[in-house]
């Protein structure tokens, strides 16, 4: 198998994890079974564990973004590349990050 498709097995196994905790987390925000507590520390508890569930949701969107850029850049041949200035990104970044887009010198001063 090449390195692009070791790089596309392991970016889309990511993508199928996201996908699979988006749906979680989506269930638990939307399909509360149950009304608020009636007293109000425990409502505010809730409310707040609501929030950050939301909070995860746009974090893993963000991830599922990152994720299908990088998929697109290996279609087009350009993954591995910067972004931004277009320098090879380190191969150690790439293994620990495979959705990275940029170098890290242009993600420090990004």
């Amino acid at each position: 198998m090449s390195a692009p498709e070791e790089v596309t097995q392991r970016l889309q196994h990511m993508r199928a994890s996201i996908v699979e905790r988006k749906q979680k987390l989506a269930r638990h925000v939307e399909h509360r079974e149950e009304p608020l507590p009636q007293d109000f520390a425990e409502q505010a508890v809730e409310m707040e564990n609501d929030e950050t569930m939301v909070a995860l949701e746009r974090e893993l969107t963000a991830e599922l973004k990152d994720i299908d850029l990088a998929l697109a850049r290996l279609q087009k041949g350009t993954y591995g590349s910067c972004v931004t200035c277009g320098e090879d990104i380190h191969p150690d970044r790439l293994k620990a990050l495979p959705a990275a887009s940029m170098c890290i010198r242009c993600a420090s001063a990004a």
